[in-house]
């Protein structure tokens, strides 16, 4: 942590992203959108939105291909793809293997920053069951002003958690959530434990910032502890 300008102790506070970090979520969401924007005339695969838009906010996904396709989407676009996530989650949303068991070992404060929105993020974590580890201290890119890879919901998660931004540790599966963390001026772990996590996305994560990597729950925990005994000396 101390490439990143971390203080010398163990993080007084664990930011974890929610989709694809503590829920395995992200093709479960690529899927509806890729059929719901392909049906509104903005033809894109679900592999597309993979590779451009995860960790993205929905709004600014919808302002980018809008804005290439040179049309608007229906007003009730955003709510009934809402509605299709809801419901292919009841179905399908799992926790990421071994999260539970991380979060119990946990001896540090711990919050979630997200570019989900509010009520997403409570109905996934709580059919998770996580979102009672973590409330009230989840927070939505919804509450700042520039979703990631602006610094702004990390610093704001820092602010109402009582944390200097240095000494934090953020774990997080996407590049914009990586770019975030380090334009907060926090150090960050990457994540690829999840299903749509494919090849290169280790170098791709390291390559933007992301001071180790972890491939599973278990090893995200092994890091943590490690990252934390190498900072206490």
């Amino acid at each position: 942590m101390n490439s990143t300008g971390a203080a010398s102790r163990p993080p007084d506070l664990v930011i974890f992203d929610c989709d694809g970090v503590l829920i395995d979520s992200e093709i479960v969401v690529a899927k509806t959108h890729a059929s719901s924007l392909t049906g509104a005339g903005i033809v894109i695969t679900e592999e597309e939105l993979l590779r451009r838009f995860v960790g993205i906010s929905d709004a600014d996904m919808y302002r980018a291909l809008e804005q290439e396709a040179g049309i608007r989407l229906p007003a009730d676009h955003d709510e009934l793809t809402r509605l299709a996530v809801r419901e292919l989650f009841e179905k399908e949303l799992q926790p990421i293997p071994g999260i539970h068991e991380l979060l119990a070992n946990l001896a540090v404060p711990v919050c979630v920053a997200s570019s989900s929105t509010s009520a997403r993020l409570e109905f996934s974590l709580s059919l998770a069951e996580l979102y009672d580890h973590f409330a009230p201290d989840v927070f939505s890119s919804t509450m700042v002003a520039n979703g990631k890879p602006a610094p702004d919901l990390f610093l704001h998660a820092a602010e109402r958690m009582g944390a200097a931004p240095q000494t934090c540790l953020v774990i997080e599966d996407t590049l914009a959530g990586v770019e975030a963390a380090v334009a907060a001026h926090m150090p960050v772990i990457g994540f690829t434990g999840a299903s749509h996590c494919q090849a290169g996305h280790v170098e791709a994560l390291m390559s933007r910032g992301a001071m180790a990597v972890a491939k599973s729950a278990p090893e995200l925990e092994a890091i943590i502890a490690r990252t934390s005994r190498h900072t206490s000396r």
